[in-house]
C-alpha cells in the first residue's frame, strides 16, 4: 500500500474510534440521566411523595412520621406570620435525616392564637389566623389516626408554639390510651419546644445576653433562630430602632445572627432526636418488642 494511504487509513480509524467514544459516552450519559429521573426522590416530605413511594418506604422501615406544627401570627415588625410553619418544616427535615426512619407531614399551620370576638393575644394583629383548641386537637387527632391507618407505628408531634403544648399531649394521652393494645404510639415531644425556649436561651446568656434581649416573642432568640433556618422570614431592616412592645416584640431582635441561630438549630434537633429515640425505646420495652422498633441508625 502506498505509504500516504496507509497514513489516510490509520487517521480515519482513529477518527471512527473517536467518535464510536463520544456517541457511547453520549449513551452512558443519557442512559443515568433517565434512571436518575425514574428513581424516587429521596426526599423525607410526605408531600413529596406519591401513594406508592410512601407504601414502600414504609415497608422497608420508615414508620416514624413527624407532624410539624406551626401556627399564623405576628410576629413584630421584622418577622414574617409564617415564622412558626417554615421553622417548624425546616427543623422537622433535619431531625427526619438524623433519625433515617422517618417522614415529614406536611406542616399544621392553623392553630390556637387566641379568640376572634373580642380579640385576644396575637389576634390583635392583622394576619393572625386562630382556631379554637377543640377543633385544632381534632385536627392533630386525625391526622394520627390517618398515619395509623397507613402503617406508621410512632407518631411524633412538634409543636413549634407554646400555646399548644398541652392540646398535643391530651391528643396523644387519649389515643395512646386508646391503642394501648396496638404497637402505634403517639408521642408528643415537648423537648423540642423545651429546647428553643430553655437550652437555646441559656447558650444566650453564657454569652453574655440579657433576658430582656434574649425575649419570649420576636426578640434575639427568637429572631435568630429564624435567621438560621428561614433568613427570607426576616426583615432586617426593621431591626434598627428600639423594639416596641405594642409592636408584638418581647425582647430584643437588634442582635440576632445566623450563627446565634445556628446554635439553637444544633441543640433543638440533637435534643429532639434523642428524645423521640428515648420514647420509642421505652414504648417498645413496655410492649416487649424493642428489636421491632428501634430505628434506623441505632441498628
Amino acid at each position: 500500500m502506498i505509504p500516504w494511504r496507509r497514513k489516510s487509513v490509520r487517521t480515519a480509524a482513529g477518527a471512527a474510534a473517536s467518535a464510536l467514544r463520544v456517541v457511547l459516552g453520549l449513551i452512558l450519559l443519557l442512559t443515568t440521566a433517565s434512571a436518575r429521573a425514574d428513581a424516587p426522590p429521596r426526599s423525607v416530605f410526605l408531600a413529596d411523595l406519591t401513594w406508592t413511594e410512601v407504601r414502600e418506604r414504609i415497608q422497608n422501615g420508615t414508620t416514624t412520621i413527624l407532624v410539624p406544627i406551626g401556627g399564623t401570627e405576628q410576629s413584630g415588625p421584622h418577622m414574617a406570620l409564617g415564622k412558626h410553619n417554615v421553622r417548624a418544616t425546616a427543623l422537622a427535615e433535619k431531625i427526619a435525616i438524623e433519625l433515617g426512619n422517618a417522614l415529614v407531614a406536611p406542616v399544621i399551620a392553623y392553630v390556637p392564637e387566641g379568640s376572634v370576638n373580642p380579640p385576644t393575644a396575637h389576634m390583635l394583629f392583622p394576619g393572625t389566623i386562630t382556631v379554637p383548641s377543640d377543633t385544632f386537637r381534632k385536627v392533630i387527632e386525625y391526622a394520627a389516626r390517618s398515619f395509623k391507618h397507613h402503617g406508621f407505628r410512632d407518631i411524633v408531634f412538634l409543636g413549634d408554639h407554646g400555646g399548644y403544648q398541652a392540646d398535643e399531649r391530651a391528643v396523644a394521652d387519649r389515643l395512646n390510651g386508646e391503642w394501648a393494645e396496638t404497637s402505634v404510639r403517639v408521642h408528643a415531644v415537648e423537648e423540642y419546644y423545651r429546647a428553643a425556649q430553655s437550652d437555646f436561651a441559656q447558650m444566650l446568656r453564657a454569652r453574655g445576653f440579657t433576658d430582656a434581649e434574649i425575649g419570649t416573642h420576636a426578640g434575639l432568640a427568637d429572631t435568630s433562630l429564624t435567621l438560621a433556618l428561614a433568613p427570607q422570614a426576616v426583615r432586617t431592616d426593621q431591626m434598627r430602632s428600639a423594639p416596641d412592645s405594642k409592636e408584638g416584640v418581647q425582647g430584643d431582635p437588634r442582635g440576632a445572627t445566623v450563627a446565634l441561630g445556628q446554635l439553637g438549630v444544633d441543640a433543638i434537633t440533637a435534643r429532639t432526636v434523642d428524645a423521640i429515640r428515648a420514647a420509642i425505646r421505652r414504648e417498645a420495652a413496655a410492649s416487649g418488642s424493642a428489636s421491632k422498633r428501634t430505628t434506623a441508625k441505632d441498628r
